[in-house]
């Protein structure tokens, strides 16, 4: 079993409130869950469509073909009939789409009158249409009906009636009229304690599993989501949550809370990042820690605010005056997300540099199942000298000399001891200088005495598939679900493998994963990205002097589909 689902219309009709809903109910039901969305920068109109893929196993892709087509204006049909599958269906409401459509794959639902009729308000169509899929799909009623009880507790009795009559209205039009329904959906019981999980959420979710105590962002997609979700969670878990002015106030907010001693994250997207630079430098300098959500979508400049795209790896990389390192990930699933956003809190504390989580609008808009996090692999340890560890220090300087570069990080006004940071270059005590001596010791202190120590954090990247392949195919990021699937069909004709960088800088090392020697033995290696240039193909030359033997990039803002990587893919391969 494996079915996708589309729903299609203007910006404004309800798409996401379908498609949320349905996702939801298909992982209360214990199905196997895959959604993405596309959508245009505007408010009303533009089309907009929103993805569901629904299986029996995990699936953690989109693919091309459509099931069920929900179309809630005539766009829809012209440009995603030509996607649907040989016994697929198209949902639509004639009278509000004012045309009339003839053919065995055209199902017409009534989702207005319906909602007036059943609801008492057009408003709830959307309801209708949610449970007119349930009905085509046989999917028992119950999750939705549980989902409405949640969703309107707050409105009270007579809007859950109402919308729970629109959803069975739906619901039984769909179970009578629908004659070509065949589907057949397995419903997993032991599964339905599966969580549906977005990737901008699991950031989020990641920061509250390491303490997160201030977030300040102005908003920008796609890292929006990341403080939407952290300021619904602000009274519960006690964290200050700012909408600053601009990204310059944000970082520089952020880098204040991080100094005064709690732990601290800011997020943005590439044009507000650009605004950061100089506050990245001023971690880099003082050595206060930070965490920075960076979302990756098309430019230069505006672009495409709503798309996506992998092209700030560089920026990310080299962005600040001056020379010092850094940490840069990039999850390529919401579990991911989740647990590296951690290892970013732990590493940026630990180290006194700035940390990265780079991510894409495609990732944070995906949600996937998932059977939940292990909670026991969270890093939560406190790095800071406060109490009466600070306080029995007979003396203290805040950039002390070491031979790891790090120097104890104490939390000011938490003993008699004075904490003293300069943005200009400084003494071990933290007052300005412009001694060439010192100047050298502290360069070396923080560049070359942590790079080493910091290198041996990352992980190497993630092998998946067969262990001597003739074709490896490299990604980074978001790619992941994708490139797995389409290497799941590869490897029925050639051994074929992937290898998921998700951990980029400092560049992992091959002591315990040699996977140059991985690369430099097969047939045939192709390094696929989200990017016109070969971004993880440019570092990778630069950093470990391999060379690819082929490219794959896509920069037209929408994400591959597994059907359209593995026809790519398989036109490389020819050549073998």
């Amino acid at each position: 079993m494996d079915y996708t689902i589309k729903i299609g219309g203007e910006a404004g009709q309800g798409i996401q409130t379908i498609g949320d809903a349905l996702g939801r109910v298909f992982a209360r039901a214990g199905l196997h869950v895959f959604t993405d969305q596309d959508y245009e920068s505007r408010i009303r109109g533009g089309h907009n469509f929103y993805r569901i893929r629904i299986a029996d196993r995990p699936v953690i892709a989109p693919r091309n073909e459509i099931d069920i087509l929900v179309a809630l204006d005539r766009e829809s049909i012209v440009q995603h009939g030509p996607e649907l599958a040989k016994n697929g269906q198209v949902v639509y409401d004639s009278e509000s789409l004012k045309e009339k459509h003839d053919g065995p794959q055209f199902l017409d639902i009534p989702f207005a009158k319906l909602a007036v009729d059943q609801g008492g308000d057009r408003v709830m169509a959307n309801t209708v249409a949610t449970g007119a899929v349930l009905g085509m799909l046989g999917v028992d009623l119950t999750n939705l009906m549980d989902l409405i009880d949640a969703t309107f507790k707050r409105k009270g009795e007579k809007v859950i009636t109402s919308n729970r009559n629109a959803a069975l209205a739906g619901y039984d039009f769909a179970v009578k009229g629908c004659i070509r329904c065949n589907f057949s959906v397995t419903i997993d019981e032991k599964g339905s304690k599966r969580m549906l999980v977005g990737g901008a959420d699991a950031i989020a979710l990641g920061a509250l599993a390491s303490g997160v105590k201030f977030y300040s962002a102005y908003p920008m997609t796609p890292s929006t989501g990341i403080m939407n979700y952290l300021a619904g969670k602000e009274r519960e878990y006690g964290i200050v949550v700012e909408q600053a002015e601009d990204e310059i106030a944000a970082i520089n907010m952020a880098l204040g809370a991080s100094f005064a001693g709690v732990r601290a994250m800011t997020g943005t997207s590439g044009g507000g990042f650009a605004l950061m630079v100089e506050g990245v430098s001023l971690a880099a300098m003082t050595e206060t820690p930070i965490v920075i959500a960076l979302g990756q979508r098309p430019g230069p400049a505006t672009g495409l605010p709503t798309k996506t795209e992998q092209a700030d790896l560089h920026m990310a990389l080299h962005a600040g005056h001056g020379e010092f390192p850094r940490f840069i990930f990039a999850p390529g699933t919401p579990e991911q997300a989740f647990f590296l956003t951690n290892k970013a809190f732990d590493l940026t504390e630990k180290y006194q540099v700035p940390a990265f989580v780079l991510f894409d609008t495609y990732l944070a808009d995906t949600q996937w199942t998932s059977r939940g996090f292990d909670l026991k692999r969270i890093r939560n340890t406190d790095y800071r000298l406060r109490g009466d560890a600070f306080q029995k220090l007979a003396s203290y300087q805040r950039h002390a000399y070491s031979s790891r570069g790090v120097s104890p990080l104490a939390v000011p006004a938490d003993a008699k001891h004075l904490v003293v940071t300069d943005s200009d270059e400084h003494t071990e005590d933290g007052h300005i200088t412009e001694d060439a001596g010192t100047r050298i010791r502290m360069m070396e202190k923080r560049l070359f005495a942590k790079l080493p120590a910091m290198q041996g954090e990352i992980a190497p990247p993630f092998l998946y598939g067969d262990t001597r392949p003739e074709v490896v195919v490299v990604c980074w990021g978001s790619l992941y679900g994708l490139l797995r699937e389409a290497v799941d069909e590869l490897s029925r004709t050639v051994p074929v493998a992937m290898l998921h960088f998700s951990e980029l800088y400092p560049f992992p090392g091959t002591g315990t994963f040699d996977y140059l020697s991985l690369l430099n033995n097969a047939k045939l290696t192709v390094c696929v990205e989200q990017n016109a240039t070969g971004q993880l193909a440019r570092l990778m030359r630069t950093e470990a002097g391999y060379a690819f033997g082929a490219l794959l990039t896509k920069y037209d803002g929408r994400p591959f589909t597994v059907e359209s990587l593995v026809n790519n893919l398989k036109g490389m391969m020819k050549k073998l």
